[in-house]
């Protein structure tokens, strides 16, 4: 990218003459809005745009906001108020409330920040959502796969492998240092305003990202951040980022981008390393965002993971479960262990865990790494099988009841070994076999994985 043209796209938001709703009054004068493009947020509050919203908000349930309200109060709520906040929005003068904060630790380590919109905000938020989603996305990239209906996680692996297979075999791995907390409030209204031309709906959009932030009792006011939690967004972060994405297509490079998490892929380590610092200085010149240079590299495939995902290193890239990912299942493993009573108990709560981790994994070509879950798994029960019959009395009582011979019982209830080694010694393998444990209702991951690939 020349110097020139790196100038004139850092002067482009210097130039808007913005209201307090981020519209550009130099658009103004150039065209003529129709009536359509005016009257936005009437699409918004229409009967049928509500309905969906409304049906959506309750579906996904979620905490109450800062208001206490919950989804099951939702309905009598609006059967009261509705008329009163529709007068608000369309009048344009709707005021959203402040986000309750809530902190959930990162699979990486630290803390993810999260805003809790009240019910009656998200019930809005998502109405918004619904009629300004497919004015923004259809010129969205196609390497763009985050948040986006029809795109997923698994499709950007899918399309991550097949470029490394053409023979990109490096990627520029790109962490946006603290994204969503570090949106810039004035650039991404910029952004939207060249789309949406009902300062209402701006209006409104700006008050979102200004909402003031409560925690123990006390409002923190933003600046700058668009907070995870609302269902508005995943769809503002889309639409500051196609900057990215358009600027990574004008260079004719080969990426792939879910939300703030971007893999560009190149043919060599020098040609990444360019390709790293540029992007670096885009970022902070044109969207005020910072790389997280602890968390970005240029590296082989199968030395990064994305999305939960890492690759193997041969011709024809093979796609498997990140290391990383592994660990993180095996911690809800024995989170799910620790507080079960009884083994019954256990397995019905890891029914559903294992069921959504391996949709979500289905796409992966190895199989080992599940074999080894599975084992693993079923050790960890045979674990809590034998903790459970206690005595030495009962563990040889019970051995035998499950096929072992009456002396060979005796000397494992007796062997003065630990729970752990016994569960993977032959004699509780005998004893209590895979079958057992699929008759108790256990999914086998890789069998949910054959499931899963032969039902598309």
């Amino acid at each position: 990218m020349t110097e020139k043209s790196e100038t004139g796209r850092a002067g482009d938001h210097r130039k808007w003459s913005r209201d307090d709703a981020g519209a550009s009054s130099v658009t103004t004068r150039r065209r003529k809005e129709s009536p359509e493009e005016k009257a936005l947020m009437e699409s918004v509050v229409s009967q049928e745009n509500m309905r969906r919203a409304y049906a959506r908000v309750v579906g996904n349930k979620g905490a109450a906001g800062v208001d206490g309200m919950s989804v099951e109060e939702l309905k009598p709520y609006l059967q009261t108020h509705w008329e009163e906040i529709k007068e608000g929005l369309l009048a344009g003068n709707y005021k959203p409330q402040s986000v309750r904060k809530v902190e959930i630790p990162k699979p990486g380590g630290g803390k993810r920040v999260l805003g809790i919109p009240t019910v009656v905000d998200r019930l809005i938020q998502q109405g918004m959502h619904q009629v300004l989603a497919p004015m923004f996305d259809e010129d969205f990239s196609e390497s763009s796969y985050g948040f986006r209906e029809g795109r997923n996680g698994q499709q950007a692996v899918v399309q991550a492998r097949k470029i490394v297979a053409e023979g990109k075999r490096c990627v520029v791995d790109i962490d946006l240092e603290k994204f969503f907390d570090r949106v810039n409030h004035d650039i991404l209204m910029t952004r939207i305003a060249r789309k949406v031309k009902d300062k209402r709906v701006l209006r409104v959009i700006r008050g979102y990202l200004q909402a003031g932030m409560m925690s123990g009792g006390m409002e923190e006011q933003r600046t700058e951040g668009t907070p995870q939690g609302g269902p508005l967004s995943p769809l503002l972060s889309n639409i500051l980022l196609d900057e990215l994405d358009k600027e990574l297509e004008r260079r004719g490079h080969s990426f792939c981008r879910y939300a703030d998490d971007c893999n560009v892929y190149v043919r060599s380590q020098r040609a990444g390393e360019r390709v790293l610092i540029s992007l670096r200085r885009f970022l902070a010149k044109h969207l005020r965002l910072r790389v997280n240079e602890a968390k970005s590299a240029v590296a082989r495939p199968w030395q990064r993971t994305f999305l939960g995902y890492s690759m193997s290193w041969e011709r024809t890239p093979k796609l498997t479960v990140a290391k990383g990912s592994i660990q993180r299942l095996k911690e809800k493993i024995r989170e799910v262990i620790r507080r079960g009573r009884s083994v019954e108990q256990i397995i019905a709560a890891l029914k559903p865990l294992l069921c959504g981790w391996m949709a979500y994994f289905k796409g992966i070509d190895v199989k080992r790494c599940l074999e080894d879950l599975d084992g693993w798994i079923r050790r960890k029960l045979r674990s809590v099988i034998w903790r459970q019959w206690k005595r030495v009395y009962t563990r040889a009582k019970q051995l035998m009841r499950h096929g072992i011979a009456e002396s060979r019982a005796w000397q494992s209830a007796t062997n003065g070994r630990g729970p752990w080694w016994n569960a993977g010694a032959s004699h509780m393998n005998q004893a209590l076999p895979k079958n057992y444990f699929d008759a108790a209702g256990l999914p086998s991951l890789l069998q949910e994985r054959f499931r899963l690939q032969h039902s598309l």
